[in-house]
């Protein structure tokens, strides 16, 4: 063994930084985790679980990020990006973060709140009219036509900006009384980067399709994000991808995280893998490479890697800023994380906010937590937490769709918390 060898391994473990699960876990942490309150054995337990899921083939590979007070305990890699190809997953892997591009396009939307552009309040319509005339699809009146599928009614009030940050718009993602109408216009998933149309042009569309519930009344997921992103666009009078490089991106210094990847980049797109019928295998890889790469999504659209999401992480845990800039007022950060939606969300938690589900019950929720942390997740798997009581933000990267019933996005938490001892 050479000197320089011998040298890096006693610093490693002067400084606790981590041991190899596994010949799959990559990674460069430098904090001691003992430092910021983490036992180093108990770390350990999460590696093994993760290391398990690769091992029995139920995942090909992760990459796992843990910070607290914004040092690093766990960065790295577990398992294999590319199985065909031996290709083992680090953490320079890009992902296909769908759903948690929402958590970028809520900064946006506060973004220009904060600058005065418009209220949360407002309607929508004032942004852009083709919201203006909604009306709701319900169910058809009894002694209606065979074959009739539903009615319309107007709706009650206009679609607000906050209705749209808290899915409770009426806009689901096709589901409701007006699926078939929804279907016939092609907006039936969250899916947009195979569309060869501008996000305007979607959203245009899909503004005269009738709601699926009345706005302000009831929890929907769905386009309302997207809606959003095209607010971003008509208040900003930039392109979405062009706000989101020049305001959030690169202020952040999110460097590998876009809407659609640049040649230069496709070897660090992990493939995306998917169980069916108990066995892992490749699935359906998207458009993010050869598509239009003209349709930008901000409820599903964006790549990034699990370091820059983390960053956009530790800037909402910072109340906003992070390395000296300021994207966010304390204040915005905290209507953010505060239940906007009364008891209509029930579901991951008790309350939702503006972008993510929100914590205010630990017994209601039944795992390991804290109340008024935050977080969300993505069809392809990962999962995200901020936690401010504990000062942790902590994420979890993987390309899994389907998940054939896979638990470990959620399991990952319970076993970061339970590694946490001071």
């Amino acid at each position: 063994m050479g000197i320089m060898k011998i040298l890096r391994l006693l610093l490693v473990g002067s400084l606790g930084v981590f041991a190899l699960v596994g010949s799959g876990a990559r990674g460069a942490e430098i904090t001691n985790p003992a430092s910021v309150g983490f036992d180093a054995v108990r770390l350990g337990r999460l590696d093994a679980v993760i290391q398990a899921q690769v091992d029995e083939k139920k995942i090909a590979g992760v990459v796992l990020y843990v910070a607290r007070d914004g040092q690093e305990v766990r960065h790295r890699g577990y398992g294999m990006s590319d199985v065909a190809a031996g290709k083992a997953m680090t953490t320079d892997a890009i992902f296909r973060i769908a759903s948690m591009s929402k958590a970028v396009t809520t900064t946006a939307v506060m973004m220009l709140y904060e600058e005065g552009k418009f209220m949360l309040h407002d309607p929508v319509s004032k942004y852009i009219p083709e919201f203006k005339n909604s009306v709701v699809a319900v169910a058809p009146p009894e002694g209606s036509p065979a074959g009739t599928k539903f009615t319309t009614v107007k709706a009650k009030r206009p679609i607000q900006i906050r209705d749209l940050l808290t899915h409770t718009a009426g806009l689901t993602y096709g589901t409701g009384p007006a699926a078939d109408v929804y279907k016939q216009a092609k907006f039936t998933r969250w899916y947009f980067a195979d569309r060869d149309e501008t996000i305007g042009d979607a959203i245009k569309r899909l503004a005269a399709l009738p709601l699926n519930g009345q706005p302000g009344e009831v929890y929907q997921y769905g386009y309302s994000s997207d809606v959003l992103g095209y607010l971003v666009e008509v208040v900003s009078g930039m392109p979405l991808d062009k706000f989101f490089a020049e305001r959030i991106f690169g202020p952040l210094n999110m460097v590998d995280s876009c809407f659609f990847l640049p040649p230069e980049k496709a070897s660090r797109l992990a493939p995306v893998y998917g169980v069916e019928k108990g066995v892992l295998g490749l699935g359906d890889q998207g458009d993010y490479l050869t598509g239009p790469r003209k349709c930008f999504s901000g409820g599903a659209g964006v790549l990034a890697t699990a370091h820059d999401y983390g960053r956009l992480l530790q800037m909402f845990l910072n109340g906003g800023e992070l390395d000296g800039v300021r994207l966010l007022s304390p204040k915005a950060v905290e209507l953010m994380r505060s239940n906007h939606t009364g008891t209509k969300y029930v579901k991951d938690t008790d309350a939702f906010g503006l972008g993510f589900w929100v914590m205010q019950d630990v017994g209601y929720f039944g795992e390991l937590g804290s109340v008024g942390s935050y977080g969300w997740g993505s069809a392809y798997f990962p999962q995200y937490l901020v936690d401010p009581k504990e000062r942790i933000v902590a994420l979890m990267m993987t390309q899994l769709m389907p998940s054939g019933g896979n638990d470990l996005n959620q399991r990952f938490k319970v076993m970061m918390y339970q590694a946490l001892v001071k």
